[in-house]
């Protein structure tokens, strides 16, 4: 038979006796600082971002110009090494309307992410940004649109210098 154990061992602490001293203890603040390093390819990119560039990097094996770039070509496994820039213009190939946030809350006008393939770049590569200037019903796969950059004084080395993507002049005309 085990014997039931009411009470623990040792003695509990109680506020006055850390404000009367007779507890040593040392409050602090621990230091979490952290470092993000985006890599070279899109350390570039972003960089190119700011300067109102889009740059892509090509396969030095097939050919393939990959944006957003990368080290190595995901095709080949060949390390990849000469940038281009690429134009600001592209086609949607991919599109999404959404009427609610990430976190749930209820939009009124809805957001539009599309995967775009930007002019120059081999087929099937592009990446995810979002549409603005173009009714959700206006929307469709071969939208031809370009970029709408942020002011450069406001540039920041982020996804976000470019503000969206809106149709073309001429997919409005």
């Amino acid at each position: 038979m085990t014997e039931h154990i009411t009470e623990y061992p040792g003695t509990p602490l109680k506020e006055r006796d850390f404000t009367e001293g007779k507890v040593l203890y040392n409050w602090w603040v621990p230091k979490a600082d952290y470092a993000w390093d985006a890599g070279v390819a899109i350390g570039k990119f972003l960089a190119g971002l700011k300067e109102g560039k889009i740059l892509g990097i090509t396969c030095p094996q097939c050919g393939r110009i990959l944006v957003p770039p990368r080290m190595v070509c995901s095709d080949c496994f060949v390390p990849t090494d000469h940038w281009v820039e690429v134009r600001h213009t592209g086609t949607v190939r991919m599109f999404s309307i959404t009427y609610v946030t990430w976190d749930m809350q209820r939009l009124e006008k809805p957001l539009i992410p599309a995967v775009i393939e930007l002019d120059g770049i081999t087929p099937g590569m592009g990446f995810m940004h979002l549409l603005d200037e173009v009714d959700r019903d206006d929307v469709h796969i071969g939208l031809r649109v370009e970029a709408v950059w942020r002011p450069a004084e406001e540039r920041t080395a982020a996804i976000t210098d470019i503000l969206y993507f809106r149709p073309l002049k001429e997919e409005t005309s």
